[in-house]
């Protein structure tokens, strides 16, 4: 699904925000290679089938959206055995790619024995990232997502080398550590040199909210892979202007863009998917609009912010709402 030498554009896992809904809007458009699922913690058991498909809905459908956008399913766990037998599971039931999250900061998660704090452990991810690979068809990749360390930028080296190690066919990293979160600034350099030590691909992410961002990213890196998580959402077409650059868009100007157009998508996606009432809808679209307000450049989220239903939602936006499905 990644191919070294083959620029690609994916669509970050950001918990609670790109569920099956969200990628399907941003699959329509046509900009990203693929997406990641959000994680599937795989804690004291492995989970069941159902737990899988009410996660990844897209498994019903060969691990892709209705509008044609690849999903890789990503998984969550410190245990090598729970997290193989995981993996399985997840084939079983229709995945392509298996992505192995070591990169969560949130305490809980990391309290656990997951995400980022098995940056601590770099022969623990090795073991992880082998196990899966050993469980899982030859022919399906299996890849990481890293930060680069727990709170040391350094430890990137040793904990890619890792996951490299284990058998992964490619590598994320998102350029800090996990004691900064999401705290500027953001650190470019390391990924590149990680880049130039590794023999696999190696994907470029955070803090790219511009084309300008990631023209530096990329010059800073040398990687054609790169990851959108929240500049993507903040600015809709960024997504577009990013796969113009890499090469990834057929010629001419993409659709129109228009909020209340993109928010109606997101409310007929839940709708088809039956994911959600009205009332968690509206707290979605809220939840896109706010982190539009502060990372974007969208100026009415007052005249939203306060509303009790989605028909006052899209008349606040001057747009009357007519959902394409019925709910």
């Amino acid at each position: 699904m990644l191919v070294a030498n083959t620029p690609a554009l994916i669509l970050a896992p950001m918990e609670g925000v790109t569920d099956a809904p969200m990628r399907a809007v941003q699959g329509e458009s046509g900009a990203f290679t693929f997406s990641v699922s959000e994680f599937l913690r795989v804690s004291q058991s492995v989970p069941p089938k159902s737990v899988f498909l009410k996660h990844i809905p897209e498994l019903r459908t060969r691990a892709t959206t209705s509008n044609g956008l690849p999903v890789v399913v990503q998984l969550l766990g410190g245990d090598a055995s729970l997290m193989a037998e995981a993996a399985v599971v997840a084939c079983d039931l229709g995945a392509r790619v298996i992505d192995i999250n070591f990169g969560c900061p949130a305490k809980t998660v990391n309290r656990h024995d997951g995400g980022a704090t098995l940056l601590k452990y770099p022969k623990r991810i090795r073991e992880i990232v082998t196990a899966v690979r050993a469980a899982v068809p030859r022919e399906l990749p299996v890849s990481a997502k890293l930060r680069l360390g727990w709170d040391t930028l350094d430890a990137i080296d040793e904990n890619a080398e890792m996951a490299a190690e284990g058998g992964a066919a490619w590598i994320t990293i998102h350029g800090r550590t996990r004691e900064a979160g999401y705290a500027p600034p953001i650190y470019w350099s390391p990924i590149g040199r990680v880049r130039e030590r590794l023999s696999i691909p190696v994907v470029a992410n955070g803090d790219i909210w511009t084309v300008d961002d990631f023209q530096r990213c990329r010059d800073m890196t040398g990687c054609q892979h790169f990851m959108l998580g929240r500049g993507a959402l903040a600015n809709p077409q960024l997504a577009r202007q990013v796969a113009n650059e890499l090469g990834l868009q057929h010629e001419g100007p993409g659709p129109e863009f228009a909020w209340p157009t993109l928010l109606r998508k997101l409310v007929d996606s839940s709708i088809a998917l039956e994911l959600g009432s009205p009332g968690r809808i509206l707290r979605r679209l809220k939840q896109w609009l706010s982190l539009a307000t502060r990372y974007g450049t969208f100026t009415q989220f007052d005249a939203v912010k306060r509303v009790e239903s989605l028909e006052e939602l899209f008349a606040a936006l001057d747009a009357p709402f007519q959902p394409s499905h019925s709910g």
